[in-house]
């Protein structure tokens, strides 16, 4: 690794530990040359896929997005960014997972949903209503009761 400072080409690891949950290694490193140390981060890289979206248009993932999606479906609920950061993290992995170059947004619209009721029911449905365009309060009470129903029977659809 090159240093920052000096650019010599020789550093040394003085210590390694994983962060991320075990996902990602740091490493602070000392530079032979000039002795300066700095830190560096290692981790897998992520498979590279494309989102297609209903009107058939292709855009890179950005992990963002979710997240501030997330971020506006849980305004003024006591959920912590970590939370939701965690839940972001959770849903990339389960699409790199997938190891397809191009997943729907209607797929990934699916997974927010069903990660959202369990974290939160508010936020669910608020992020349903902008996800799943609702038209008018019918289809919005239709899925407040069929949200009901299914905490009824233990989250078992009827």
């Amino acid at each position: 690794m090159k240093c920052p400072f000096c650019e010599q080409p020789d550093t040394k690891v003085i210590d390694s530990r994983p962060t991320e949950e075990g996902h990602a290694i740091r490493r602070r490193r000392e530079c032979i040359v000039c002795g300066k140390r700095f830190t560096t981060y290692e981790k897998v890289e992520d498979v590279f896929f494309m989102v297609v979206k209903r009107d058939g248009r292709r855009e890179s993932f950005d992990r963002n997005k979710i997240l501030n999606g997330i971020i506006r479906a849980c305004e003024k609920r006591p959920i912590s960014l970590d939370q939701m950061e965690a839940v972001v993290s959770d849903i990339e992995r389960n699409l790199n997972n997938r190891m397809e170059k191009e997943i729907s947004s209607e797929l990934i619209g699916e997974i927010v949903m069903e990660h959202l009721k369990d974290l939160d029911e508010v936020a669910y449905v608020r992020f349903a209503s902008v996800y799943r365009q609702f038209k008018d309060v019918s289809t919005f009470v239709a899925e407040v009761e069929k949200l009901l129903g299914d905490n009824r029977t233990g989250g078992v659809k009827q």
